[in-house]
């Protein structure tokens, strides 16, 4: 399967260098200022907003491609930073310095897109996000985004020692730390903000997000100060998890949905917290979460499937962003999970011959009637890329 695995990647390598680092994204759809407008009545009468959204949703269902007249391609931090991940782990692989070079020139991008008027470095969304609880403006931070920066910029510093690659570590550890509010629970225990200046809190993947990256920092720099926010993160991100081993979205009993690709960031979360700690609290959270991840989240054929509690109705049957996230999990617990390993065998023999494109790009989605072949950095070229790579690097 290697073998297999290493044509994949480079077919696709020579598909980016064709393609380019923009894309459109499916929130393309909705980020425009008519699919803006309709997603925000929708969020405030849902009666009334459903007529108005069916037209994006039948796109999206139907004529993907409709994307390029809704909105212009655009540059997503996430996927440079996952990009930017990705050929790090091939350049350890490699004599040349050409992924090196490659993953220099992604970190050079994200330096380039941080986003404007905050000290630290940290970056969101290139588009207006509307959400239920209101419009985030294009360029705010998310908790969800910076911490793959982080990591991007740690695994190149790994490669080259460029003291600037931690300076920059620093400070994303920093807006981290100072930028995203707490919200006590009890008195060892806090979510945290999606966003800065974010007044709600208990999204579980931001907890676990914020956790991860504070750890990581708390060793990379030896503050003991961000490991007492980072705790506090992940005594939440443990205690929110259900008795069958599940994640809900959010612990607010509305935002109750349980999907595939959500469960992953958490599990993941979880298992390089518990890599580099070794902490026990970590390993039974991830011990329960893999069985029920294994038992709800595939279908017979052991394929991802997106949710085991959906929260409405969708317009695909499987979404590129669950293989890719199921064979980083994968990756990460390799050897650890005989029915996880089987798994992430399946997705990767699925995705590399289903869903690759004669181009070297994949499907985004496998929709009731086709496939939307719309290639998007952001959903999910690049994770799938990243996954791959790390695969191979784990397995070298």
């Amino acid at each position: 399967m290697l073998h297999e695995i290493s044509k994949s990647v480079n077919s696709f390598i020579q598909w980016l260098e064709n393609y380019g680092e923009t894309s459109y994204d499916y929130q393309t759809l909705y980020s425009g200022p008519v699919g803006g407008k309709a997603k925000a009545l929708y969020y405030r009468n849902s009666y009334i907003g459903k007529f108005v959204v069916l037209p994006m949703v039948f796109c999206e269902a139907a004529i993907p491609s409709a994307r390029r007249f809704l909105g212009p391609k655009l540059r997503f931090p996430i996927a440079d930073a996952h990009y930017a991940m990705g050929f790090a782990f091939l350049a350890e692989n490699d004599d040349s310095n050409k992924y090196y070079e490659k993953a220099v020139r992604f970190l050079e991008a994200l330096e380039k897109t941080r986003s404007p008027g905050y000290k630290h470095y940290c970056w969101g969304y290139p588009f207006d996000w509307v959400t239920r609880n209101g419009t985030v403006p294009a360029g705010t931070p998310l908790i969800t985004s910076t911490p793959y920066a982080y990591e991007a910029f740690q695994q190149v510093y790994e490669l080259d020692r460029n003291e600037h690659w931690k300076h920059v570590m620093h400070s994303i550890a920093e807006h981290a730390f100072n930028d995203i509010d707490d919200f006590k629970i009890d008195p060892v225990t806090s979510s945290c903000g999606y966003m800065p200046g974010d007044r709600q809190g208990g999204v579980v993947n931001a907890s676990a997000y914020r956790a991860f990256l504070l750890t990581s920092a708390s060793l990379d720099f030896s503050e003991p100060r961000y490991w007492e926010k980072a705790e506090r993160n992940l005594n939440f991100v443990l205690k929110s998890q259900m008795s069958d081993g599940s994640w809900c979205y959010a612990a607010d009993e509305v935002r109750d949905f349980v999907d595939h690709f959500h469960t992953c960031f958490v599990l993941k979360a979880l298992a390089k917290i518990e890599k580099i700690t070794g902490n026990q609290k970590c390993r039974k959270s991830i011990e329960k979460g893999v069985q029920y991840y294994t038992r709800e989240l595939f279908d017979d054929k052991s394929l991802p499937k997106p949710f085991s509690q959906a929260p409405r109705i969708t317009v695909y049957r499987k979404e590129l962003y669950d293989y890719a996230e199921c064979i980083n999990l994968g990756t990460l617990l390799r050897g650890q999970f005989e029915k996880l390993d089987e798994v992430v065998e399946c997705a990767i023999h699925d995705v590399i011959t289903r869903w690759q494109k004669p181009d070297g790009s994949f499907r985004s989605r496998k929709l009731y009637l086709g496939w939307d072949n719309v290639p998007m950095h952001r959903w999910a070229q690049s994770q799938l890329f990243n996954s791959l790579s790390f695969f191979l690097h784990e397995k070298c």
